[in-house]
């Protein structure tokens, strides 16, 4: 009989010392008090919010969004497409563009200032934006986000006719609109690039114009071939291919001088109008990204603009790839928006 209860004895031991045994190793496995795993926590939990110098150092870690403040079809959308499609191949993540209308492009352009810092939604635009501002649509403009630089400079920004306009040169319509005031109907987007480009060209010649807000540039180029209006301002890439086959005429550019990529195009200057204007597209980031995010985003971009392949694709569209790096945007816009305003005021006076 104690034979037999000292036995007992020792099993229910072996037993309890086993289950002991167990917890502990479970305990050890699921990470429930050691060190190690609490670190590994952490370093999960850094690498995944977006913030922090180890995921800066990394970026991009997954796929970027450029919102593009304008509808599909445009020439903003067109360039933000094309420069995607490059992107991809230097930042190793995909480029999703997101077309974002409304209000002149300001709808847009608020999103992206209201994301979250982290890289990962930008914006692409162009002067646009300082006329927002000048016009008093917003309360922001470029100096808002941080730039990640200038990629494309667009010289071609012309006024096209319908084919069989009556119209058959810049002095032409100028004439018949100071003849008939109100009478030539011009397609803009209110608080667009094109608008200031008609109070300009009413300053200078002295003519009234009717303006037509019909919103951007697909709308306005279906307008024009509908019989809608008179003019659309756009730029000449976007619709090169209907100048090839006869349905739109240009009645000139309002670059400096002629350029290489459209030697027979003449210039307002050429024809007696004081209206000089060239579009900027470049990319923002909310204020607060990191300076190390946008200076890699900064690094691809310069990579694409110097890219042949690139360049070959966009002098198709008869732009200018032209790579101004953060601080060089900033006082190119700077000036840019500074002449705005000016040319702006003296036309309200």
């Amino acid at each position: 009989m104690k034979r037999m209860r000292k036995s007992l004895s020792t099993l229910f031991l072996l037993l309890l010392l086993a289950i002991v045994a167990a917890g502990c190793s479970s305990d050890e496995g699921a990470g429930g008090g050691g060190e190690e795993p609490n670190e590994a926590e952490n370093a999960e939990t850094t690498e995944g919010d977006g913030g922090g110098e180890g995921s800066a150092a990394d970026y991009p870690q997954e796929p970027i969004t450029i919102v593009v403040p304008a509808g599909a079809g445009g020439d903003t959308d067109l360039n933000a497409r094309t420069l995607g499609k490059y992107l991809e191949e230097e930042l190793g993540q995909p480029v999703v563009i997101s077309n974002v209308g409304g209000a002149g492009g300001t709808v847009g352009a608020r999103e992206v200032l209201e994301a979250d810092p982290d890289g990962y939604t930008g914006l692409f635009f162009h002067n646009s934006l300082l006329l927002n501002k000048i016009l008093g649509l917003v309360d922001f403009s470029y100096d808002d986000f941080k730039l990640a630089g200038i990629a494309i400079l667009d010289h071609g920004n012309t006024f096209m006719v319908n084919g069989e306009s009556q119209f058959e040169d810049l002095q032409d319509m100028i004439e018949y609109a100071r003849e008939n005031p109100g009478q030539v109907s011009i397609a803009t987007e209110v608080g667009g690039f094109t608008h200031l480009q008609l109070l300009a060209l009413e300053q200078d010649q002295g003519i009234e114009l009717n303006i037509v807000d019909v919103g951007g540039a697909a709308d306005k180029v279906a307008a024009l071939l509908g019989g809608h209006v008179d003019i659309v301002p756009t730029s000449l890439g976007l619709v090169n291919e209907y100048v090839e086959s006869g349905d739109m005429r240009t009645l000139g550019i309002m670059a400096s001088e002629r350029v290489d990529l459209m030697p027979d195009v003449p210039t307002f200057l050429e024809q007696g109008v004081e209206s000089s204007f060239e579009k900027f597209f470049f990319f923002g980031f909310p204020r607060e990204t990191p300076d190390e995010v946008v200076s890699a985003f900064s690094s691809a971009l310069e990579a694409v603009i110097n890219n042949e392949a690139y360049v070959e694709e966009a002098s198709g569209y008869l732009v200018t790839p032209t790579y101004m790096g953060p601080e060089e945007a900033n006082k190119y816009i700077e000036e840019t928006e500074a002449y705005y305003a000016e040319l702006y005021e003296s036309q309200e006076q």
